[in-house]
């Protein structure tokens, strides 16, 4: 593609990161995904939304609460009742390069022009942050933004947190000011001692997406046991209709405690178990792979409860032999529109893009 140029030899070491398959999604699945995000969205934007996740869960600053952020994986499963949400992401990798595969420079230009919104002056300095950014399974991704950017005039770093400093109110990279922080880290809330600097960053106004306050309203997965809580919506007077669209579209949530350890042993087999602070599907669970001993760790952690709603599945051709993959669909949203739909394809529990087949795959509509 015009805009970017992937190193070879690092997509040579990632060999299942794109699955030669394509999945056919029909146009009403697509359409209905776009329904679930809008009521999902709506609610979000309600006041009592930001109240009851701003409590007992962090304390989230006036300054740096942009109302949006890059990059909103909503993803979902494909299943004979219509799409279930499966959760919600705030660093949603994959965006460029799922869209790079398809050959979509539309999508690209779009995503710059996203970063653009996001900054309220002249964008001219974009800090990508990981942690270790080189040895990141998704660093060829690292290195088709800097290469977009640079399409666009836009200078790209791609550094580690602790590379910045805080000067005069501004964010620094030895002697390169930064205007907005691309934030691909797993430490949420910034809480770790090698984020101090972001967080403090953040704490002043600075433009970091997506930042803790996104991640707190999106992605925490105690957010989808409000969302599937009728009784709850109903309080906050959300309409009727946006809460039948909830019912059918997310799978209950519960919140894991303790006390409800023997019902919960008791319908494992129709669950499927998350950390409500997890990421990339570490320590989640299907019920029906549980033993007693993990079920006991998860009593003991921070676990949700989700009704399990399984995968569809895609046939692809390995090794001359039709093999079915399951798929998570996932739409990349920025304020609440989706800009590009991919698949994941992947065998046993979760993606891991480690199986010859799987990895990203293109999206067509029959």
């Amino acid at each position: 593609m015009r805009h970017i140029d992937l190193p070879a030899p690092l997509l040579e070491a990632r060999p299942h990161l794109f699955s030669p398959a394509t999945m056919a999604i029909p146009q009403t699945d697509l359409v209905r995904m776009t329904t679930i995000i809008a009521a999902i969205e709506s609610v979000i934007a309600l006041p009592q939304w930001a109240e009851m996740v701003g409590v007992g869960r962090m304390k989230c600053p006036e300054a740096g609460t942009a109302p949006s952020g890059v990059f909103m994986g909503y993803d979902f499963h494909l299943t004979e009742a219509g799409p279930q949400l499966i959760e919600i992401n705030t660093n949603a990798g994959g965006g460029l390069l799922a869209a790079w595969q398809a050959g979509r420079e539309d999508v690209l230009d779009a995503y710059v022009a996203m970063f653009r919104t996001e900054f309220p002056g002249e964008l001219k300095t974009i800090a990508i942050v990981d942690e270790a950014p080189e040895a990141q399974y998704l660093y060829p991704e690292f290195l088709g933004f800097q290469q977009l950017f640079a399409a666009h005039s836009i200078q790209a770093l791609i550094c580690a947190p602790e590379d910045l400093m805080l000067c005069h109110g501004n964010l620094w990279h030895e002697e390169t000011k930064v205007d907005l922080v691309y934030n691909r880290l797993t430490d949420f809330a910034f809480a770790e001692p090698a984020q101090a600097v972001l967080r403090e960053a953040w704490r002043q106004g600075a433009v970091i997406t997506p930042n803790p306050t996104h991640h707190a309203r999106y992605a925490d997965k105690r957010n989808l046991i409000a969302l599937t809580d009728d009784e709850l919506l109903a309080s906050w007077r959300v309409a009727a209709a946006t809460r039948n669209v909830l019912r059918a579209g997310i799978p209950r949530t519960e919140a894991v405690m303790p006390a409800r350890a023997e019902d919960f042993w008791q319908r494992r087999r129709q669950l499927f178990f998350k950390p409500a602070t997890g990421y990339g599907s570490k320590g989640t669970y299907r019920g029906d792979k549980l033993t007693k001993r993990v079920f006991d760790e998860i009593l003991a952690g921070d676990y949700v409860a989700q009704a399990l709603a399984l995968p569809s599945t895609v046939s692809v051709s390995v090794a001359g032999e039709l093999t079915p993959f399951k798929a998570d669909v996932r739409n990349y949203v920025y304020r609440g529109t989706a800009q590009f739909v991919t698949a994941r394809l992947y065998q046993g529990q979760t993606t891991n893009f480690r199986t010859p087949g799987g990895g990203f795959a293109k999206v067509i509509t029959p």
